[in-house]
């Protein structure tokens, strides 16, 4: 079974199938939109962290904590062993094709917010709900919209228990009992209960939760990084430039690492970007759909960020620190290259620690973002009463995550995830020409430079 598993999750994410379709889709976004996630992008910052909110609107949490609940679901295990995974098979060029991902995604999680917000709908208990189950089924409409969104929404509500749950709470486990020996039920015991908490009390308590927790453990990781990056200075022009000539070279075989060609470093780096920032997937739309705002190009705006954020800056911080140290010639992988890497940087034990709790932090958010992904798929499945016993399944799994092997469980939440991907970007597609003329009309209107001056520093 794990053979025929690996040959269908290899398929649907090699390099015939969803990298050239996702990084095709973000690119024909890029162009549609005028590379609008480039020069929006500070405006963009101001309505996520200066304005923070919006004065009035329909929605249930306001768009900072609508984009914190994206940032918990994708600041996750990827950002850091995923990003070494990535470097091991790629070579450092991954991390250019890495940012790539990131630049292009920008495009593409702004579409999948804007129709989010533009075709969500109210649920029986009053909260909003959207998503690629709402935009492909009332945007596309017909039969083939409604089959669509179905899809979606099954594949989404499967994928949680899996790449959203199981895999992140037996990483937290498992990172916390190889640093500090605490016996892995211990933490599981632990986590489910603050996960129930917070998960029980639905997208206002997660939104809340997440906007408070999730700026301090993207500081924290940042910090550590930038700590041994400066350590490093001397030797960080020409780990620049490693990254930018393998990406375009390969790598030639030196010290622990067996070599790279420019076909590898652009599939790794393409895929483990994808996974981190999870632009194309959709589950970006689920988020800001429950934003109290209007206006869907400003939610869309705002949540635009969240894959600069994590893509460009978590992941990029990550990729600097494995390079300008050497460590990514040691022949390790995974989450302990990271860890390698941070304690030829830091001093004592603190580069382990900081790896540990940066896994634990990213993977502990990760749960509370897919639980609300999964709980909006059911209730587009089987209505609001479904939610609650979702939740429920949902929390009683994290436990089972941290005491069981996973590697099947992994290897069929990559294919739930890719499966996620396809009727998504169909939609995105087929609905880019809505996407353009609202935008258009939006940064047509004299009101967005208005409500912008005042981070002008004309008086």
């Amino acid at each position: 079974m794990e053979d025929i598993l690996s040959g269908i999750s290899d398929f649907v994410w090699g390099p015939f199938l969803l990298i050239p379709l996702l990084l095709l889709t973000g690119l024909y976004l890029t162009i549609v939109l005028r590379g609008l996630q480039f020069h929006k992008l500070l405006y963009a910052l101001w309505l996520a962290f200066i304005r923070r909110k919006e004065p009035e609107g329909t929605g249930d949490i306001s768009h900072y904590q609508a984009l914190s609940t994206a940032l918990a679901a994708t600041v996750g295990v990827g950002n850091i062993a995923g990003v070494a995974t990535a470097i091991h098979f790629g070579g450092p060029g991954a991390v250019f094709w890495m940012w790539v991902t990131g630049l292009v995604g920008m495009a593409t999680k702004y579409c999948e917010a804007f129709l989010g917000v533009r075709f969500r709908r109210t649920d029986a208990k009053g909260e909003q709900s959207g998503g690629p189950m709402f935009y492909l089924t009332y945007g596309i409409g017909g039969k083939f919209g409604a089959t669509l969104g179905i899809l979606f929404a099954i594949f989404g509500a499967i994928a949680a228990f899996g790449i959203g749950n199981m895999v992140q709470s037996n990483s937290v486990a498992d990172a916390i009992n190889s640093q500090w020996g605490v016996p892995m039920w211990v933490t599981g015991l632990i986590i489910t209960v603050i996960a129930a908490v917070v998960i029980l009390g639905g997208i206002k308590s997660i939104g809340a939760f997440t906007s408070a927790f999730v700026p301090v453990m993207i500081i924290f990781y940042i910090l550590g990084a930038l700590w041994v990056i400066i350590a490093n200075i001397g030797s960080l022009p020409s780990a620049i430039a490693t990254i930018v000539t393998d990406a375009f070279t390969g790598t030639a075989a030196t010290g622990g690492f067996a070599g790279a060609t420019v076909l590898l470093a652009i599939r790794y780096g393409v895929a483990r970007g994808i996974f981190s920032n999870e632009s194309g997937l959709g589950t970006g739309g689920i988020a800001a759909a429950a934003a109290k705002t209007n206006e869907p190009v400003r939610q869309a705006l705002v949540s635009m960020t969240q894959t600069f954020i994590d893509t460009i800056v978590v992941v990029g911080m990550t990729g600097l620190v494995i390079v300008v140290t050497g460590a990514w010639q040691s022949g390790e992988n995974g989450a302990p290259l990271t860890s390698l890497a941070f304690s030829q940087g830091l001093p004592g034990e603190w580069g382990g620690i900081i790896v540990t709790l940066g896994l634990v932090f990213f993977a502990f958010s990760t749960l509370l973002g897919w639980a609300y992904y999964g709980e909006r798929c059911m209730d587009r499945l089987f209505g609001r009463g479904a939610v609650v016993p979702y939740r429920l399944v949902f929390i009683v799994l994290i436990f089972v995550g941290t005491v069981l092997e996973l590697q099947t469980v992994w290897t069929f939440s990559d294919i739930m995830n890719g499966l996620m991907a396809l009727p998504n970007l169909i939609g995105l597609v087929l609905l880019s020409g809505l996407v353009v003329r609202e935008t258009k009309a939006y940064f047509s209107r004299p009101d967005w430079q208005t409500e912008y001056r005042p981070v002008s520093t004309k008086r």
